[in-house]
C-alpha cells in the first residue's frame, strides 16, 4: 500500500519574545491510506505542533525550520498559501481538541459545516446545507436536519465532538488529523466517538493521525504508534509490539504510571519524576530523557541516541533499551511488580463508625425562566432524592456521565448551594440549615478542590495572596501564623517555598493542581470535595496527583468525597462508590462489590467503556450504552435510564425502581431487570427503615 502521508526530519520553531522553542525537531514518520497511526506523550512533547505543522496552522512565531512534507509525493511544505488553504479541509483535515473553543458560538452548525462544501466545492447555499445534513448523520447525529439550526451552546460535549468531525469529514478528506478527541469526556461518549472514528476511517478508506496522551485510547484504536517526547520521538513500532515488547525506558514509565481497574490501592502507582525539558534551552547534546529515567549512565548525559531500528520495523532512541513492561502473556501482575516502589502507601485509613457526612433525601432544583418578567417555565432537575453516606477517613466515589448531578452535589455538600429539600449534615451539625458567619465558619472543615485549577485561581494573584486569602477571611491567626501555614500546605503538595511568589500561568496543569490541593488543605479541614482532580491530566502527572492525595489523606486523617468520569482513578481512590445517572443514586456499595460484580446495567456500560492501556482487550466490544444522557429538564417516567438500557420493558416506564440489596448490605441498587439477584432486605440484614434504601420524599413525589 503506497504512503500517503509522509513527514521527513521535520522541525518547527516558535520565536518567543528572549528565546526560540524547538517544538518539533526532527521527526520523520509515514501514515498509509486507511491506517491510524498514534501519536503519544506528555504535555509539551511537541504531538499537537506536528499536527499543526502539517496543517500549517502554526501559531505566531511559529514557523518550519527544516523538513518536508509531502500529501500522495507531493510536497505540500513549499506550496503557497493559497494552496494550501485548498488542500487544508479538503485533503486534510483536523478535529482539534476542544470543540468549544473551535466552533464559531455566533453561526448555527449547520452554516459551519455547510461553509468548507461552499469554499471548497463551489456548492451552493442549499446543497451546503444538504451536504451537513448528510455528513451530521453520518456521524450519528440525533435527529440531523433538526440540529442544523442548533448552536454549539445549545449541545453537549458529545455532540460537539460529533459536530468537529462532520466539519473535517463534509469534504472527505484523505487525512484526518484527530488532536485529543476524546480528552475529558465521558467514557461512554468517549467510546462512542472512539468507535465512529474507526467506522469511518474504514467506510472511507481515510487515513489518520491521532494524537493523545491517553494510553488506553491509542491501545484501542492506532495501527502503529509513536511515542514523542521533548520534540523527538523515541519509539515506534506496531501497537501491540509497543504495549507488550516496548524498549524506551519512557514507554514503560508511562505505562506502569497509569491506574487501572486491577490496580492494587495499596500499590502506590509509579510517577516519572521531574517534568520535561524546557524547549527554550539547548539539550547539550545528551539524551532528553536522561534526568528522568532509572537506567540512564554516563554515556546518556554525554551523547544524544538516535532512533535506530532495534527490530524488525520496531525503531528505538535509547542506549541501554529495556526489555518490555509486560510478560509475553500480557499479565498485569508483572506490571505491578515492576510500578510498585519500595514502600507500599499501606492500608487505607480504618473509617470510623459514626459517618462523618450524611446526605439524607437531598433535592436540588433550577428553575428555568423566560420573558421579560423572568416567569418560572420549568426546572432543571439537577439532585432528585439522593441519600448516602461517608465515613472519617474515607473515600466516597461519585461517577457518572456529564449532566448527571455530580457537580451540583459536591457544591452542596460544601453548601454552595442549598438543597429544595432534605438534608446535608457534617459531624453534628446540618450545613443545610446553616447561615451567616456561622456557615462561614463551618466551612473551615469542608474544602472544595475545583476542577479545572487554572480558571479557580486568579491570574492576577500571586499564589501566596492565593492561598492566605481563605486565612483572612477566617480570621485565622497573626500574619506570622499565616506565612507558617501557607508554607506548610506547600511543603504537603511538594511545592517549593519560591511559588508563593509566583503566578498561576508560571505553573504546569499538575503544579496548578498543587495549589488548588493546598488552598483546600490552608484551613486544616476534615472533609475535601475533589471535583475531577485529575482529568485531562497526562499520565505521569495525574500518578503524582493521586499519590499525593493517598500521603495526605494517611498522614491527616483526610475525608474525601471524590468527583469523577474516570473509572480507574475512582477505583484506585474510593472505599465506597455511588454512580449517578440523571440526578439518581441509581447503584451504591463498595469498590470491590460496585467493579466486581455490577447489578445495574448502566453500571456495567461505564465499565464496559473504560478505555483498557493494552490492544488485545482494548479492542473488545462492550455493552455500549447507546445515545445521548435525556434533559433534566424533563426526564423519563419511571426509570430514568430506560430510554438507553437494553433490557427496559414495559414496568420500566410506568415505575420507578427502589434501592434494593444485593449481596451484602453494603451494595445497593435501583433496576427491576438488575444483573445480579436481589435478597431481600431482612436477608441481606437490612432494615427496612435504613435511610439507603430509597424512599420517596414528600417534596420529590410529583416532581416527573
Amino acid at each position: 500500500m503506497p504512503d500517503l502521508l509522509v513527514v521527513k526530519d521535520l522541525k518547527t520553531h516558535i520565536r518567543m519574545r528572549h528565546s526560540t522553542v524547538e517544538a518539533v525537531d526532527g521527526l520523520s514518520l509515514t501514515i498509509k491510506a486507511g491506517e491510524t497511526v498514534g501519536l503519544v506523550g506528555e504535555s509539551g512533547s511537541g504531538k499537537s505542533m506536528t499536527g499543526m505543522s502539517i496543517m500549517r496552522l502554526l501559531p505566531p512565531g511559529g514557523h518550519r525550520a527544516g523538513g518536508t512534507i509531502a500529501l500522495e509525493g507531493r510536497d505540500i511544505s513549499a506550496v503557497s498559501e493559497r494552496e494550501m488553504r485548498r488542500i487544508r479541509g479538503n485533503d486534510i483535515a483536523m478535529v482539534f481538541q476542544d470543540p468549544m473553543t473551535s466552533l464559531n458560538p455566533t453561526m448555527s452548525i449547520g452554516e459551519q459545516i455547510a461553509e468548507s462544501v461552499r469554499v471548497h466545492r463551489g456548492a451552493s447555499a442549499t446543497q451546503g446545507m444538504e451536504r451537513a445534513a448528510d455528513v451530521l448523520a453520518l456521524v450519528g447525529m440525533p435527529k440531523p436536519k433538526e440540529r442544523l439550526e442548533a448552536y454549539p451552546h445549545q449541545l453537549s460535549g458529545g455532540l460537539r465532538q460529533r459536530v468537529v468531525i462532520a466539519m473535517a469529514l463534509a469534504c472527505e478528506p484523505r487525512l484526518l488529523i484527530a488532536d485529543e478527541p476524546t480528552t475529558a469526556l465521558d467514557v461512554t461518549i468517549q467510546s462512542q466517538i472512539l468507535d465512529l472514528l474507526d467506522d469511518l476511517k474504514s467506510r472511507l478508506n481515510m487515513a489518520m493521525l491521532l494524537i493523545t496522551h491517553d494510553m488506553g485510547v491509542i491501545a484501542r484504536c492506532a495501527d502503529r504508534t509513536m511515542v514523542m517526547y521533548a520534540g523527538r520521538i523515541v519509539e515506534s513500532a506496531d501497537t501491540p509490539t509497543v504495549f507488550r515488547h516496548m524498549h524506551h525506558p519512557y514507554t514503560q514509565a508511562l505505562l506502569a504510571s497509569i491506574p487501572d481497574l486491577d490496580t492494587d490501592r495499596n500499590d502506590v502507582l509509579y510517577s516519572i519524576p521531574g517534568l520535561p525539558p524546557d524547549l527554550s534551552r539547548p539539550h547539550q547534546h545528551a539524551c532528553r530523557f536522561a534526568p528522568r529515567c532509572r537506567f540512564a549512565q554516563d554515556l546518556c548525559r554525554q551523547e544524544e541516541p538516535t532512533l535506530l531500528a532495534h527490530d524488525r520495523n520496531h525503531e528505538v532512541a535509547c542506549f541501554f533499551p529495556v526489555a518490555g513492561l509486560f510478560s509475553t502473556s500480557g499479565s498485569a501482575d508483572a506490571r505491578r511488580d515492576w510500578a510498585r516502589p519500595s514502600g507500599g502507601a499501606g492500608d487505607a485509613p480504618v473509617a470510623a463508625d459514626q459517618p462523618l457526612l450524611v446526605l439524607d433525601h437531598v433535592v436540588k432544583a433550577f428553575p428555568i425562566t423566560a420573558g421579560v418578567l423572568q416567569r418560572r417555565v420549568g426546572s432543571v432537575k439537577a439532585v432528585s432524592d439522593v441519600s448516602f453516606s461517608v465515613s472519617k477517613g474515607d473515600t466516597f466515589g461519585l461517577v457518572g456521565e456529564s449532566g448527571c448531578g455530580k457537580t451540583t452535589l459536591g457544591r452542596l455538600i460544601v453548601a454552595l448551594e442549598k438543597p429544595d429539600s432534605g438534608s446535608v449534615r457534617f459531624g453534628q451539625d446540618e450545613l443545610s440549615a446553616m447561615r451567616g458567619r456561622l456557615l462561614r465558619r463551618k466551612r473551615r472543615d469542608v474544602q472544595l478542590m475545583f476542577q479545572d485549577p487554572y480558571a479557580s485561581l486568579d491570574p492576577r494573584m500571586r499564589i501566596s495572596s492565593t492561598l492566605r486569602e481563605p486565612l483572612a477571611v477566617q480570621h485565622i491567626g497573626s500574619r506570622h501564623d499565616q506565612d507558617e501555614r501557607m508554607s506548610q500546605a506547600l511543603s504537603d503538595v511538594g511545592l517549593a517555598p519560591r511559588s508563593l511568589g509566583l503566578y498561576p500561568h508560571e505553573f504546569s496543569g499538575g503544579q496548578r493542581q498543587r495549589i488548588g490541593l493546598a488552598r483546600a488543605l490552608s484551613l486544616e479541614p476534615q472533609l475535601i470535595v475533589a471535583d475531577e482532580p485529575v482529568s485531562a491530566l497526562d499520565a505521569s502527572i495525574q500518578s503524582q496527583v493521586l499519590n499525593l492525595m493517598r500521603r495526605l489523606q494517611n498522614e491527616k486523617g483526610l475525608t474525601y468525597v471524590l468527583i469523577s468520569h474516570d473509572l480507574s482513578v475512582v477505583r484506585y481512590l474510593a472505599n465506597r462508590i455511588g454512580v449517578m445517572y440523571l440526578g439518581k443514586l441509581i447503584e451504591i456499595g463498595t469498590a470491590d462489590d460496585v467493579y466486581g460484580a455490577p447489578a445495574h446495567p448502566y453500571t456495567h456500560g461505564l465499565l464496559s467503556a473504560v478505555p483498557v492501556a493494552d490492544p488485545m482487550f482494548a479492542r473488545r466490544k462492550g455493552v455500549a450504552i447507546m445515545g445521548d444522557l435525556p434533559s433534566a429538564v424533563d426526564p423519563p417516567s419511571g426509570c430514568r435510564f430506560r430510554t438507553r438500557c437494553p433490557r427496559a420493558a414495559e414496568l420500566c416506564a410506568t415505575t420507578e425502581p427502589p434501592l434494593r440489596p444485593f449481596g451484602v448490605s453494603s451494595h445497593l441498587a435501583a433496576c427491576h431487570f438488575p444483573l445480579e439477584t436481589p435478597l431481600q432486605p431482612a436477608a441481606a440484614g437490612v432494615s427496612t427503615d435504613s435511610p439507603f434504601l430509597e424512599r420517596r420524599h414528600p417534596d420529590h413525589v410529583n416532581e416527573d
